[in-house]
């Protein structure tokens, strides 16, 4: 008889005090006794590499996925995993695979978490078996218990009769549901392009690559037929009057209009000119500001016509507050000339 192999797929932390932990490694216990054949991944040691990890269902003959319910449902490391074999699995393989589910809970909801992956596994075809499933108010009372070791010894070899006997289970409505209404896009490849598309898939920095590329293209796109990101006049008139001094200068203006509830921030490092709008309630990327200005919209359009000054709206008290370095506000009409006629101050 060929030696039985199974999977365990554990979604909680790998906290020292995690109930699931304990009961897997009882499991293991139980089956390596048996002789069968255990490989376990810990998920949230292979976080970077789920989506491929349905390649490791080939050629297994059941599974046991064991999740950790902290707060609410299953997690999502084994959330992940299981979109992943809906994603990049082997139906063929699933369907001939045994699943036991090992749910303990330090919060309510064990019963839900348990029929999730019971239903989930029903969905890729599987064969789910009568899991383990508890509360766990005190993870050291719970494992010294011998009557509960007694009775995960028990499920564990009735998960083992099933297996070795090929034992079948009832019809269910979920496989229904998968054949008429749920179903994945179909795409004509060999096993060996289905594996590389799922390391593609894998590969965070080349996932991310693609999302810039597409971003990138979406943009080019939208100015071709004239739908270019709106512009900001207040950023472009800013940009258009910047005059960098002779001497060094690094400092950040904070303007805040209060009737538009954004700011502008304006960072000033030598010739290098960053200008953006943000939240009123946000902070500079760069630091704190040198200058921070309350301003209304009105006399901070005056100033952007060139019909005031920076430093005369300030000295006239046009601005309710300005708080900082002072000789920054003076240099603020320097950097930036919005009108080649010089405006009196009053």
């Amino acid at each position: 008889m060929t030696q039985l192999r199974v999977n365990i797929y554990y979604g909680g932390r790998g906290l020292i005090d995690d109930p699931t932990i304990f009961v897997i490694e009882r499991i293991t216990k139980v089956l390596n006794e048996l002789e069968v054949t255990v490989e376990r991944y810990n998920l949230f040691e292979e976080k970077s590499s789920i989506m491929v990890m349905p390649k490791t269902l080939k050629d297994v003959d059941a599974v046991v996925l064991a999740a950790s319910v902290e707060w609410f449902g299953i997690g999502g490391f084994l959330q992940q995993f299981l979109d992943a074999c809906w994603l990049y699995g082997d139906k063929e393989e699933i369907k001939k695979i045994y699943m036991l589910p090992v749910v303990m809970a330090t919060t309510y909801g064990e019963r839900e978490a348990e029929f999730s992956m019971i239903r989930a596994w029903e969905m890729l075809g599987g064969i789910p078996c009568e899991g383990i499933c508890a509360y766990v108010e005190n993870h050291v009372d719970f494992e010294t218990n011998a009557k509960y070791n007694q009775m995960i010894e028990k499920k564990t070899e009735n998960f083992y009769r099933m297996i070795a006997s090929h034992g079948v289970g009832f019809p269910n409505s979920n496989m229904q549901v998968k054949k008429t209404v749920l179903r994945t896009a179909t795409m004509s490849l060999t096993p060996q392009e289905s594996e590389q598309l799922s390391a593609y898939v894998a590969n965070d920095e080349y996932v991310k690559k693609q999302k810039e590329d597409i971003e990138e293209l979406t943009n080019l796109f939208k100015g071709m037929v004239g739908e270019a990101p709106k512009r900001d006049e207040y950023i472009d008139t800013i940009r258009e009057h910047f005059y960098p001094m002779t001497d060094e200068i690094e400092v950040i203006y904070r303007l805040n209009l209060t009737d538009e509830d954004t700011s502008i921030f304006i960072e000033v490092n030598n010739d290098f000119l960053d200008v953006y709008r943000a939240p009123s309630d946000s902070v500079s990327e760069h630091g704190e500001p040198d200058v921070t200005a309350e301003i209304r919209t009105d006399v901070f359009r005056d100033i952007l016509d060139g019909e005031k000054t920076f430093q005369g709206s300030f000295m006239r008290g046009d601005m309710p507050s300005v708080h900082g370095n002072f000789t920054m506000v003076r240099n603020f009409d320097t950097l930036f000339r919005f009108n080649d006629v010089e405006v009196e101050d009053v």
